[in-house]
């Protein structure tokens, strides 16, 4: 079992664990075209189907596989998008993130990925941090670079994506290169 714990992010933000009224965010997610698509996000929302997200983000840690983290704001803890950290073999760990449109172009990915990669690299002192973004997802990879993250190359043809096989950015972060 893992504990999800409260982290902040920057000044405007929080990562904290998910709670049952989060579930207007997953329902803002579920409406977005491409966040169910790669993420865990119902595509067709119900009261019933958004917590059952929700509880699967609290079995994850449960059951010892990982940190998904709602991203909310400090001022109000109102969620508005999610980011995990998914330990795995090898000293390597994914982080993966979503924010609802009506957060977008806020700098909240950014922020929220700088925080839980410190938090990996620092406190659980996991070497080696990756996630894969798809090209044309320009605000996604500007955000892992203003993380900090650098782009490693294009995993051709890597994640079937609605169907069909796309090609990934695949962008890592070091604790050797974050320590120093």
């Amino acid at each position: 079992m893992v504990v999800v714990p409260e982290l902040p992010a920057g000044d405007r933000l929080l990562l904290r664990p998910w709670r049952l009224d989060d579930v207007v965010a997953v329902q803002e997610a579920s409406e977005d075209a491409y966040i169910p698509l790669v993420t865990g996000v119902p595509p067709n929302y119900s009261a019933a189907e958004g917590i059952a997200f929700i509880q699967r983000q609290w079995s994850k840690a449960a059951d010892g596989i990982g940190y998904s983290f709602a991203i909310a704001n400090a001022g109000d803890n109102r969620a508005v998008g999610q980011i995990g950290l998914w330990p795995g073999l090898h000293g390597r760990a994914s982080v993966g993130y979503w924010v609802a449109k009506s957060a977008r172009g806020q700098g909240v990915a950014g922020t929220a990925l700088r925080a839980i990669s410190s938090w990996g690299l620092e406190r659980l002192r996991i070497p080696r941090l990756q996630l894969h973004v798809e090209p044309w997802n320009t605000p996604s990879w500007k955000a892992a670079e203003g993380a900090g993250f650098l782009r490693e190359g294009l995993l051709r043809s890597w994640q079937e994506v609605g169907g069909e096989r796309r090609d990934m950015y695949l962008y890592s972060k070091l604790i050797d290169e974050h320590l120093r």
